[in-house]
């Protein structure tokens, strides 16, 4: 089945899990593209929620259908959070940050009641790794951070936009993408290594925060790995 017919339906199964009443956490990426469409839909036929989001994008895509949004900064619990992956492991580690948005997702998932995190096949792996590792960064001394990061032995590039130009964050910030050799075997102890160099705000790797896990197969069917 088409990987964009995956997460379609994936996103839809997941908004089919909100109940009236909720303040709902809205991630970002192409999968949450489709469940927040979901949602303006069921909204429109009388679902009655709130909403918080991750990224900019994701807000501007649930205010312009009309769902009612909610300052994050007067929020203290969100209800349920739905979020993509870009590498997710049998023990529900995950790689985030393809979108950019990887600190507010990361807030957002700590800060709800659950996180469901809708994904299809391809994003499944046994360890992670392969994809590139996120790691958020100030932008004031990059280079002096970006070198500690070197040290430590891990390697990487700057996150540049399609003129060229340094990616920002919507929180004003710059992405390092780390690009790993080889699969981690521990990625606990590559965040910790990671988040105590001085510049570092996050890292794109979420542990211990998935609740429920729904993916797109492509057979067609949805399989869902319950908390």
């Amino acid at each position: 089945m088409d990987k964009e017919l995956l997460k379609k339906r994936a996103g839809e199964k997941a908004a089919e899990w909100i109940e009236d009443g909720m303040l709902v956490g809205l991630g970002t990426g192409s999968t949450v593209y489709y469940f927040i469409e979901k949602l303006i839909h069921l909204c429109k036929e009388g679902l009655n929620i709130t909403v918080v989001s991750s990224s900019i994008r994701s807000f501007e895509q649930a205010q312009k259908g009309g769902i009612p949004t909610a300052n994050m900064n007067t929020v203290t619990q969100i209800d349920i959070t739905i979020d993509g992956a870009d590498e997710i492991d049998c023990q529900k580690r995950m790689i985030k940050g393809g979108g950019g948005a990887l600190l507010r997702e990361k807030i957002l998932a700590n800060s709800s009641k659950e996180m469901v995190v809708i994904v299809d096949e391809s994003k499944v792996v046994e360890k992670l790794g392969k994809r590139a590792l996120p790691v958020e960064i100030l932008p004031f001394g990059y280079s002096a951070t970006i070198e500690k990061i070197q040290v430590l032995g891990f390697r990487g590039e700057m996150r540049t936009t399609n003129e060229g130009k340094f990616y920002i964050t919507d929180n004003g910030n710059y992405i390092y993408d780390i690009l790993f050799q080889e699969l981690r075997e521990s990625p606990e102890e590559d965040h910790d290594r990671l988040i105590h160099v001085p510049g570092v705000l996050e890292t794109g790797f979420f542990f211990n925060l998935a609740g429920r896990v729904l993916i797109g197969e492509s057979s067609g069917n949805l399989k869902q790995l319950d908390k």
